[in-house]
Parts: structure tokens; C-alpha cells; sequence
């Protein structure tokens, strides 16, 4: 049996998309067509969100999150509009993903005797290396 999370279904009315001009390359085309895509999704008013994964994505120091958690994205990188929109659903989804696994938990351990030894170890032979670099005033 397997144990990972079912996948989220982002219903169509909780992402708001907005079509604008692209920038870079285009020819007369990028004067014309509004080919970038910017898509907005609330993560902090979203209901189709469970509450952890929720927080993880908020507590994410992501800059394409606003103050008020809202995750913007901002596809341009290809000529048209369908493919675009395809790009910005895609890094959602990927976004989104990295937020489903809790993060495992860090085991606390303790030092072994021989690392202990070879760190006081190296400090010694430091400790003398820089005594033999100063200067002594001859009597």
C-alpha cells in the first residue's frame, strides 16, 4: 500500500489569469497579442487546501508570494498564449507538490569520540602554526 498524499484538485474558479504583453523576442507579433500569462492563486483563502500544507506554502520564503498569500506567477517564455497558461498550471503544480510532504524531522546525535579528537586535534596544530608566526622581541 502506498503512502502518499492523494493529489490535489485545484478547482478552475480558484485561479484568476491574467493575459499581457510579453517582453524579448516576438517580431511585430509581442506589439499585438497578449501572449504572457500572469496566474494568481489565493493559498491563504484557498478551501481546497488542507491547513498544514497550506502553512508549509505560506511559511515558504518564496518571492512570488505576496503579503497577503497570494502565489503569483508570471509565464513568458514561449509565443503563445495556450502554451504559456500550460507553463504557469505546470510551476503551480510543482509548487504546490513541494507542499504536500512534511518535512522529515531532524534527529538529534551526538559527537563521536574520534571527531571530537580530530577537531581539538586540528585546533592544536593551528594554535601552534600561528604561536610560530609572532614576533618575539630579542633581549
Amino acid at each position: 500500500m502506498s503512502t502518499a498524499p492523494p493529489p490535489l484538485q485545484i478547482p478552475e474558479d480558484e485561479l484568476v489569469e491574467r493575459f499581457v504583453r510579453a517582453s524579448g523576442p516576438g517580431g511585430q507579433n509581442v506589439n499585438k497579442v497578449a501572449t504572457a500569462v500572469e496566474l494568481r492563486f489565493d493559498i491563504a483563502g484557498s478551501p481546497s487546501l488542507p491547513e498544514p500544507v497550506r502553512e508549509r506554502l505560506l511559511a515558504k520564503r518564496d518571492r512570488r508570494i505576496t503579503d497577503d498569500g497570494v502565489f503569483v506567477i508570471s509565464a513568458q517564455r514561449f509565443r503563445t498564449q495556450d502554451r504559456n497558461r500550460q507553463d504557469a498550471r505546470e510551476r503551480l503544480a510543482v509548487f504546490i507538490a513541494s507542499g504536500l510532504r512534511a518535512p522529515t524531522p531532524r534527529v538529534a546525535t551526538r559527537p563521536t569520540r574520534g571527531s571530537k579528537e580530530r577537531r581539538l586535534g586540528a585546533k592544536r596544530e593551528r594554535s601552534t602554526i600561528k604561536r610560530g608566526r609572532a614576533t618575539r622581541e630579542w633581549d
